[in-house]
């Protein structure tokens, strides 16, 4: 299956359940009136796509009929399409020029943490770059064992501590491996905990100081993986995790399975941070680095 087919199997339902919604109103509509876009506001927000974000679309919607003098209601998939594919652009794309460059990756358990990081290992490593794994979440049971099992696959280094070692001497020693042995890039797999943000945000603090300390001038993203199966939660979750940990970037899983896709729209407009990565199948492959244009082509069924 080629890039385009997965992304847009992997927005099916999404597409399906919110552009059906979308597709049905404007049918109904032989005119272009505040009905109309007040209407679609609504579609939107029950869609996931969020109350301000749902509101920024339709407010872009308006200038743009009264710019273009647009009349017929079918004319309003064109311009949405438009407006989602503008709202999404910019940042997507991965900081890695320096040599090393290190991938920081938090998220809740049960989001998909874990699988993310080896699939960006086994993509990078099918890329050429050298990539070394820092084990450092250290305190959730069977991750060790689970990105060991993972960097196997990718075919790439591992760098790990027993289980509730200190998160920061991971982190550590990964850096160091990856200078003794030229890699291009260390992902770390750290942890996010939620419930107690005080600890996450010392824990995560005490991790940039030793990469500062240790690679001062490397490129550094800090990816927060997001399960898009829980919709305007996954926004929550974000918000929450920009205040504690300066995120860089989104990676969305699981959007094949779900209906709510809407929310990347929500998490770019709302929180200004960018989506890099989704999730769109269980394969090595499926993890796709994020293309706005794909991704409104797949919404639309175009």
């Amino acid at each position: 299956m080629g890039f385009f087919s997965k992304i847009g199997e992997g927005l099916r339902k999404t597409r399906d359940a919110l552009m059906g919604s979308v597709n049905s109103m404007l049918r109904a509509f032989t005119k272009i009136d505040e009905d109309l876009f007040e209407e679609l506001e609504e579609i939107l927000i029950m869609g996931d796509v969020g109350a301000n974000t749902s509101a920024s679309i339709c407010n872009a919607l308006r200038d743009r009929v009264k710019a273009e003098g647009v009349t017929d209601p079918e004319e309003v998939r064109r311009l949405l399409k438009e407006i989602v594919s503008e709202m999404l652009r910019g940042g997507q794309e991965l900081q890695m020029a320096t040599k090393p460059s290190v991938i920081l990756v938090i998220g809740v358990n049960g989001v998909g943490k874990t699988t993310t990081i080896g699939k960006l290992a086994a993509r990078m490593t099918r890329e050429g770059k050298k990539v070394i794994l820092g084990a450092a979440d250290t305190f959730r049971a069977a991750a060790i064992e689970q990105l060991d099992i993972w960097a196997g696959r990718a075919g790439c280094e591992i760098v790990k501590h027993a289980q509730d070692a200190d998160p920061a001497a991971v982190v550590f020693d990964a850096i160091a491996a990856a200078k003794a042995r030229h890699a291009d890039v260390v992902i770390c797999d750290t942890a996010g905990r939620l419930h107690n943000k005080a600890n996450l945000m010392n824990e995560l603090a005490k991790i940039s100081r030793v990469i500062e300390r240790e690679l001062p001038d490397a490129d550094k993203e800090v990816l927060l993986v997001l399960d898009a199966t829980t919709g305007q939660n996954a926004v929550n979750q974000a918000r929450e995790f920009k205040n504690a940990a300066g995120i860089t970037g989104i990676v969305l899983t699981k959007l094949d399975g779900t209906a709510r896709g809407g929310v990347v729209l929500a998490i770019r407009e709302d929180l200004q941070v960018p989506v890099k990565f989704i999730g769109v199948g269980e394969g090595v492959d499926d993890l796709q680095p994020f293309d706005p244009d794909d991704f409104a082509n797949g919404l639309f069924g175009e």
